[in-house]
């Protein structure tokens, strides 16, 4: 039977997993150097919103705006935004919906869980497959030469194909993780 005995700040509090502070034990190794890995994703969307405010300054104050400032600042936050996937499955705070889960017996969620981790995984597995084929589209020539795709713009840096490879690294690495996940559930049911 499941524990009713739960306050409704309690439930809350897990179905957000507001606190935590720290990757999920579950993660293991991997889900700690991502959580760490995080800061340089944040200190990039702090980069992001200077670069930003340095362009409005030389475009607005100074008439000479940059050429460069608005696709860095889309790489950046869009290489912040990709990650966040990762760092979120790492501290197992990702959205759930909790209706029926929070009525589970504690046996039932780690079953529940590690089916949930390995759905998830074998997902991420075909975004993978997806993500492997933009970048051979943006890194490679039809004739097999290796020529990055670029934006197009004045500047026309490679940041579409530098993006398309970080995807394709990403789904890799969360199909690690919910793998990593899914066996830790399932050793953890041992003890039952």
């Amino acid at each position: 039977m499941a524990d009713h005995s739960r306050t409704r700040e309690e439930i809350d509090l897990a179905a957000t997993s507001e606190g935590i502070g720290a990757p999920a034990p579950e993660s293991g190794l991997m889900g700690r150097i991502v959580d760490k890995t995080g800061y340089v994703f944040a200190a990039g969307i702090v980069a992001a919103a200077v670069i930003l405010l340095m362009e409005v300054f030389l475009r607005y104050v100074l008439n000479s705006p940059t050429i460069w400032a608005h696709e860095t600042t889309v790489f950046l936050c869009g290489s912040a935004f990709v990650f966040g996937g990762l760092y979120c499955t790492c501290r197992d705070s990702h959205i759930r919906v909790v209706l029926i889960y929070d009525h589970l017996s504690p046996r039932a969620r780690r079953i529940a869980d590690v089916v949930i981790s390995l759905v998830c995984a074998l997902a991420s597995g075909f975004f993978a497959f997806a993500a492997y084929h933009m970048v051979t589209r943006a890194v490679f020539t039809p004739a097999g030469d290796i020529r990055l795709e670029t934006t197009g713009s004045a500047w026309s840096a490679p940041t579409p194909a530098l993006i398309k490879i970080f995807i394709f690294v990403t789904m890799v690495l969360l199909v690690l993780q919910f793998l990593i996940l899914a066996f830790n559930y399932a050793r953890s049911d041992q003890g039952d």
